[in-house]
C-alpha cells in the first residue's frame, strides 16, 4: 500500500482512483518537482497582479472571495478526479495566487514587511522538512502518519466550526486572539502543517517507485502546493498576532 498523506488531497486511495499503471510514461520525482515549480510560478505571478491591484486602490474583496471559493472548488474536483490535475492544477494555482496576493497585501498594509517574513519562513520550513525527510531524521512511519492525519483532520474541523459559528456572530475562543494561548495555537497548527510535508514527500516518492501514471506528477505537485499555501497562511497569521502584541 502506498504511504498515506495527511494532506487531504493526497491519500492512499488517490492512486487507486488514477487507474491501472499501464501508461507508457510513468510518474517520476523529477517530473513532479518540475511541475511543482511551474505551479508555484503561476501562483506567484497571479499574486503579484493581485498585490499591485490592491495598492492601486482596487476593491479586492470580490477577487479574494472568488479566488478562495474557486480554489476550494477546484481542489475538490482535482481530489476526486486526479486525471483532471494536468488541466485544473494550473487554474487552481492562479486562483490561489489571486487570493493570496490580495490577502498578503492587506496584511502588508497593516504590518510593513510581514509578507517577506512570511514567505521566507515558509520556504525555510519547507526546505527544513525536505532535509529532515531525505536524511531520515523524520520518517513517515504508520504511527506518524496516523497521528498527523488525525491532527490535520482536527484542525480542519476547528476551522469549519469557526466558519459556521462566525455566520452567527460567534467566535471560537483563542483561535484568532493575540494572547499567549492564541499564539500557541497558531504555532501548533504550523507544526502540523509542516509535518504534512513529510507525508507528502513519502507519498510522491512511493508513487514514483510504483510507476504511477505520468499525469500523477501534476497531482503530486498540486498536493504540495496545497500544503505550501496552508503553511504560508498560518505563518502570516502568526506574525500578525505577534505584531499586535508589540
Amino acid at each position: 500500500m502506498l504511504g498515506r498523506s495527511g494532506n487531504p488531497t493526497l491519500n492512499e486511495n488517490t492512486f487507486e482512483r488514477s487507474g491501472h499503471y499501464n501508461d507508457r510514461e510513468t510518474m517520476t520525482i523529477g517530473g513532479t518537482v518540475n511541475k511543482s515549480f511551474m505551479l508555484l510560478a503561476l501562483l506567484i505571478g497571479a499574486a503579484v497582479i493581485s498585490w499591485v491591484m490592491f495598492f492601486n486602490g482596487y476593491d479586492m474583496f470580490p477577487l479574494m472571495v472568488g479566488g478562495a471559493i474557486g480554489g476550494f472548488v477546484l481542489a475538490l474536483i482535482i481530489s476526486f478526479a486526479p486525471k483532471s490535475a494536468p488541466f485544473l492544477a494550473p487554474i487552481y494555482a492562479v486562483a490561489e495566487g489571486l487570493f493570496l496576493g490580495a490577502l498578503s497585501a492587506n496584511y502588508e498594509s497593516l504590518y510593513y514587511g510581514i509578507t517577506l517574513q512570511a514567505a521566507l519562513l515558509t520556504m525555510c520550513v519547507f526546505l527544513g522538512m525536505l532535509l529532515a525527510y531525505k536524511t531520515g531524521l523524520i520518517k513517515a512511519s504508520p504511527g506518524f502518519r496516523r497521528g498527523i492525519i488525525a491532527a490535520t483532520a482536527g484542525v480542519a474541523l476547528v476551522y469549519l466550526l469557526s466558519f459556521v459559528l462566525g455566520l452567527f456572530g460567534v467566535t471560537v475562543p483563542y483561535l484568532h486572539d493575540s494572547t499567549p494561548i492564541g499564539i500557541g495555537i497558531s504555532i501548533v497548527i504550523i507544526i502540523i502543517a509542516a509535518l504534512n510535508f513529510v507525508l507528502d514527500f513519502n507519498f510522491i516518492e512511493e508513487g514514483a517507485q510504483q510507476g504511477a501514471p505520468k499525469y500523477m506528477e501534476w497531482y503530486g505537485s498540486f498536493g504540495l502546493l496545497v500544503t505550501l499555501v496552508w503553511l504560508y497562511i498560518e505563518i502570516i497569521r502568526l506574525l500578525s498576532k505577534l505584531a499586535n502584541r508589540d
